[in-house]
């Protein structure tokens, strides 16, 4: 019966909402509350297993770290490590896992700086799941021309077993008082192995090697220093565990929606001198409230159909990084992005049509009072809502 009634809200509002009030019961309700749940279950996976993040390390939940933390580091005796707050890569308020500062390494009167990365290990640059790539960002303060050699190493075990790989190339342009962003593939390809016991599933060290014809005063800025791996679906990198955030705030959302719709109504029709009564109008708000499940069918079905996207590192970076990311994801899912546009158009209209039917109904107001208290007591909910969800 309580099935029947909820399918009838969707096709003869009226005729269901007549019945629904001849006989009150909260089974109603709650049976859409278990319907939303398994369909945001769904909606939860369906957008999960579509959506692939690149793995990164560090995992940026502690943003860029090994570019904050000056412990981490070794360097050229004699050089200084300083953190910089005026100059490096400023990331986006929201999404960014860059940092706040830039790593400084200076030295006077020399002709050659080293700095070295350690305890970051063991790092599997091997297989599916290993790293591919290693991103960092790089600028010269002084001297006044690109290092005349740079090298960079990844240590294996012990210091005498590792990888280099001469990094001339990707000094190309000049790199004075320029940030340069480069990304180094890794692998045996341009890459030297030198100790019987180098192997790339298990680096623990890193060291870049800069060196010039003349000395001079040496100072060099570095940022955003990533590993980058594999593109992993959210469900793969995440699991399942993270699926129960769907339902959890899908449930909340329900309940505040529902008492504080109902209140509203009920406080704005009493202010109205309007009669009514609480157990049918919270009983019948929430048979309207049914529209939030099909929103979410329609809104699991969109993604289910949607072409995979691919999330890189750089959609968490710089505000024109994460802009050229979001436009190219954009247009890669535009049909799919207006179907759920359309949805989130149409289901507050469509909870305040039923909501104004149920008060015209319940209250005997006319339908423009009715309108109004339904499309006041919406935005007052929602506005509640955001404060107590986000």
């Amino acid at each position: 019966m309580f099935a029947s009634d909820i399918l009838k809200v969707l096709y003869s509002p009226k005729k269901a909402f007549q019945e629904i009030v001849q006989n009150p019961k909260y089974f109603g309700p709650l049976l859409i509350i278990v319907l939303l749940v398994i369909a945001n279950v769904g909606f939860g996976y369906a957008l999960m297993s579509k959506t692939y993040i690149e793995q990164i390390l560090p995992n940026g939940l502690n943003k860029d770290e090994w570019t904050e933390n000056s412990t981490l580091w070794v360097a050229t005796p004699g050089a200084a490590i300083v953190d910089n707050y005026n100059d490096f890569i400023n990331g986006t308020e929201a999404y960014s896992v860059y940092g706040e500062k830039s790593k400084e390494f200076s030295i006077n009167n020399s002709a050659q700086i080293w700095m070295q990365l350690t305890g970051i290990g063991p790092i599997n640059l091997l297989g599916p799941d290993g790293y591919k790539n290693l991103s960092l960002r790089i600028k010269e303060i002084s001297p006044a021309r690109n290092p005349d050699n740079a090298t960079i190493y990844l240590f294996s075990v012990a210091p005498s077993s590792y990888f280099h790989r001469s990094l001339a190339q990707d000094f190309s342009n000049p790199m004075v008082n320029v940030w340069n962003n480069l990304t180094i593939p890794l692998g045996s390809d341009g890459w030297s192995s030198t100790g019987a016991a180098a192997d790339w599933s298990n680096i623990s060290g890193l060291k870049l090697e800069f060196t010039w014809l003349a000395s001079s005063n040496i100072t060099l800025l570095f940022d955003d220093f990533f590993f980058r791996g594999p593109f992993k679906s959210q469900l793969e990198a995440y699991g399942t565990t993270y699926l129960l955030q769907f339902p959890v705030v899908a449930v909340m959302q329900f309940v505040i929606t529902w008492v504080f719709l109902s209140g509203v109504i009920f406080i704005m029709v009493k202010g109205f001198k309007g009669k009514l009564v609480w157990k049918p109008l919270l009983i019948v708000v929430g048979f309207a409230l049914v529209t939030l499940f099909v929103q979410t069918v329609v809104n699991a079905v969109v993604y289910i159909t949607s072409p995979t996207v691919r999330v890189p590192l750089e959609y968490f970076g710089t505000e024109r990084e994460h802009e050229t990311i979001l436009n190219a994801i954009s247009d890669q899912t535009w049909l799919f992005s207006q179907i759920i546009r359309l949805t989130q158009i149409a289901v507050p209209i469509w909870i305040i049509a039923l909501c104004s039917l149920a008060i015209r109904m319940l209250a005997e107001f006319s339908w423009a009072k009715s309108v109004l208290v339904g499309v006041v007591a919406y935005f007052v909910t929602t506005w509640v809502e955001s404060f107590l969800i986000g």
